[in-house]
């Protein structure tokens, strides 16, 4: 091959390593969070994942907490962490301790039409990420910095025009619906 290069493939242990060292003390072992407001990453879409770390460490998305993290990592690392969290079984939703506020949670997501980005299963696709199962305090954070314009990267154009117009009650019911799905 004259000077094109063949992508790597991605070490799905040397990514287990690299989380193991890097990401599991706040987002959990196997991915699986326990700390507030910090997202889950078992089961997240590899190239969701890949395209938020490279966001992170070009500045471009911002968080206190990742900056001193995403400095540290190559292309490769990338690489090997999204393949490792994508392989990892998602977290199941929790039992629904308030049908009611799940069902306008079930409408909010369908009158936003939630599942033209994010699958009918909310479980994504490609840059898309799975929602479903998401520790629900997060997904509020996650609305909320949409709405308010904070938080760029991927769909953010399509997330602030979705997160703009809903209501405190929509925030809380949609959050809550997609947390225990």
């Amino acid at each position: 091959m004259s000077g094109a290069s063949i992508a790597q493939a991605a070490d799905i242990a040397a990514g287990k390593a690299k989380a193991s060292e890097i990401c599991a003390g706040c987002h959990g072992e196997n991915g699986i969070s326990q700390m507030e407001n910090i997202p889950s990453l078992a089961g997240q879409l590899d190239q969701y994942i890949q395209w938020q770390l490279v966001y992170f460490r070009s500045g471009a998305r911002k968080n206190e907490q990742m900056q001193p993290v995403v400095e540290q990592i190559t292309n490769e690392d990338i690489r090997n962490l999204g393949a490792y969290f994508a392989q990892l079984a998602p977290p199941s939703g929790a039992k629904d301790d308030d049908p009611a506020l799940s069902e306008k949670g079930k409408q909010a997501a369908a009158g936003r039409r939630c599942a033209s980005c994010h699958t009918d299963t909310f479980a994504g696709t490609k840059a898309v990420p799975r929602i479903a199962g998401q520790r629900e305090e997060y997904l509020v954070k996650a609305l909320h910095d949409y709405k308010a314009g904070q938080r760029v990267g991927g769909g953010q154009a399509a997330m602030a025009d979705v997160a703009y117009p809903l209501s405190e009650e929509e925030i809380t019911a949609l959050a809550h619906y997609l947390a225990h799905l």
